[in-house]
């Protein structure tokens, strides 16, 4: 994670692809993990399972979040 300096207010900027656990992508779309497992068990969230893990890249994600709201407008 790099740190940029804004005024006085350090932020932090996310890497360009981020990789999130399900605990982090539950907590980035305020979801119950339960939920996002079943999503991503019928492979209607974009991810990946490595072993017994799920992971997903946060702008593959997005992309999604995006495509979905605007099927639904």
């Amino acid at each position: 994670m790099r740190f940029a300096l804004h005024g006085e207010v350090l932020l932090m900027k996310e890497p360009r692809d981020m990789v999130l656990t399900i605990d982090q992508l539950a907590e980035y779309l305020k979801l119950p993990k339960s939920t996002l497992y079943h999503l991503a068990r019928r492979g209607d969230v974009p991810g990946q399972k490595i072993g017994r893990h799920w992971r997903f890249h946060k702008t593959a994600i997005d992309k999604w979040l995006s495509q979905n709201r605007n099927q639904k407008a």
